[in-house]
């Protein structure tokens, strides 16, 4: 025999789930901490829009309150664009220091916003594109320059011979890979070239920190066969040589990397040949 049961059995065990169910919330609700007092911070945001070109740049500001936001400058951003002017414009991607996306200046210092902690004991915060590039809107750059730099170095691997047959790989000891530490990890965020007074001046010519010491991770790469050519490529007074060690790229790539130590060593490397 299968069981029965009634419509007003069932209306009985609905009404007593949605009553647990409302206990449950209230409970939630008594349990949840108050947010307190509005912790406001104004953030003052570089805007330009394209399509009203008679518009000068200028900045917005942008109340926010920090007991509602995540920590780092991007968070803020995002809820800026989500709560209160979605036509603010800004790269982003990966949230987690990868992809180089975010770079822009905050407070005076070139960074990755998804890295920049927001200062709680500050009023305002200041943020605009990378400096001295040409903008697209608002906080994004234009990049082609830089990528195309980057692309003039031939930044893949050149092998002096084809593989042999069965061959998987190029192989290296692991003190040929140590070499590369350092360099590697860089993602390209343009931090380091935006920041150096002589990438200012000669965009067009100087390759700047951060594709130079691409060039030389390169240089470097014991399984690459091309150092000669690259080293040729490099030789040459304004590719190279406008670099004059002012170290602003070291002091703010955000991978803590060392552009300007391996500007030195290529100089070095020409200057033994």
């Amino acid at each position: 025999m299968f069981a029965t049961t009634t419509s007003k059995q069932c209306q009985a065990r609905l009404g007593s789930a949605f009553s647990a169910s409302a206990r449950c919330l209230s409970s939630l609700k008594k349990a949840t901490p108050a947010t307190g007092p509005e912790k406001i911070q104004y953030f003052k945001v570089y805007r330009w829009d394209p399509e009203n070109p008679m518009q000068a740049p200028y900045l917005s500001t942008y109340p926010v309150d920090l007991n509602t936001c995540g920590p780092m400058v991007l968070d803020a951003l995002i809820k800026i664009k989500s709560e209160q002017d979605p036509t603010l414009t800004f790269r982003r991607s990966c949230r987690e220091g990868i992809c180089g996306s975010c770079a822009m200046n905050i407070n005076g210092s070139n960074t990755l916003a998804c890295l920049s902690y927001i200062d709680p004991k500050a009023k305002t915060s200041k943020i605009y594109p990378l400096p001295h590039m040409y903008v697209l809107k608002d906080l994004v750059p234009d990049m082609s320059n830089f990528y195309e730099q980057y692309k003039s170095i031939e930044p893949w691997l050149q092998p002096s011979a084809p593989k042999e047959e069965g061959q998987a790989e190029f192989l290296q000891t692991r003190e040929n890979r140590a070499k590369l530490d350092g360099m590697y990890e860089c993602i390209l965020c343009a931090c380091c070239s935006t920041a150096c007074p002589s990438y200012w001046w000669n965009a067009n010519t100087y390759l700047g920190p951060a594709v130079l010491m691409q060039a030389y991770r390169w240089m470097q790469d014991s399984r690459d066969g091309a150092t000669a050519k690259r080293m040729k490529q490099l030789d040459d007074p304004l590719k190279l040589y406008r670099c004059h060690t002012i170290m602003n790229c070291t002091k703010v790539c955000p991978k803590h990397l060392n552009p300007g130590k391996a500007i030195a060593n290529i100089k070095k490397e020409l200057a033994g040949h």
